[in-house]
């Protein structure tokens, strides 16, 4: 009943400092994935625009149409946010760059 309470001891994270190069590779990783994105979002809507719904059931028409559309916007909303993400992450290490250039230097 009176037990003590044990904190269990947490470790704080290092701080990694924020430099060009790094904004640039995660910038490049992302906008592949990005591309990657796109490309199967192309691949998915060229596959539904081959084959169309067969049917006569204007519920299943709906349902399968409504289907098709989240599928390839999902994919589209990925596509977009990678994208988004690799132009900050290129600007963010563009503005670095030249925070470091700028910089007065002390020797």
């Amino acid at each position: 009943m009176n037990e003590p309470k044990l904190t269990p001891t947490t470790t704080t994270p290092t701080d990694v400092t924020t430099s060009p190069f790094r904004c640039l590779t995660g910038s490049v990783i992302s906008g592949g994935l990005a591309y990657a994105a796109y490309s199967l979002m192309i691949a998915i809507a060229t596959t539904f625009a081959a084959k169309p719904i067969h049917t006569d059931n204007e519920i299943v028409f709906k349902i399968a149409s409504a289907v098709r559309t989240l599928v390839v916007g999902v994919v589209a909303l990925g596509a977009g946010v990678f994208g988004l993400v690799a132009v900050g992450l290129l600007a963010l290490g563009a503005q670095i760059l030249l925070q470091q250039l700028s910089k007065p230097k002390n020797n």
